[in-house]
């Protein structure tokens, strides 16, 4: 589980989210990453705005196709990752690092205990055939 970091929580649609206090920093996974191939844009809400969990909060395109980025929580944004602007391809490099794409206050605890584990997630990848 090398590229499924344990620390983090994760969606069925394959983004992750790491708990820091009362916010959470947002990406997309490593499996979503290799699925989508280079990445060459990402289109991520301004600071302030409102994002719902399941709801989509911003668009990331590849070589490959377009793909909606999905809220793994409710909250407000209070970062965004404006490099991803200039170097959008650092999603591929470095997905759970230099490739977060928003940092948002967690607006409902409880809406993180239906996020998947490591483990869970993993195990989702694997029956996916991946």
């Amino acid at each position: 589980m090398s590229n499924v970091p344990a620390e983090l929580r994760y969606t069925r649609e394959h983004e992750w989210a790491k708990v820091e206090g009362d916010r959470a920093r947002i990406g997309i996974t490593a499996f979503a990453q290799d699925q989508l191939g280079d990445v060459v844009f990402v289109e991520l809400p301004k600071i302030g705005a409102h994002v719902r969990s399941t709801q989509t909060f911003g668009v990331v395109e590849s070589v490959k196709a377009v793909s909606d980025l999905f809220a793994p929580i409710s909250g407000e944004v209070v970062e965004v990752n404006a490099d991803l602007a200039k170097k959008p391809e650092t999603v591929n490099a470095d997905p759970y690092g230099q490739g977060w794409m928003i940092v948002v206050t967690v607006s409902d605890p409880a809406e993180l205990e239906g996020l998947l584990s490591a483990e869970a997630y993993a195990a989702l990848i694997a029956a996916a055939g991946h």
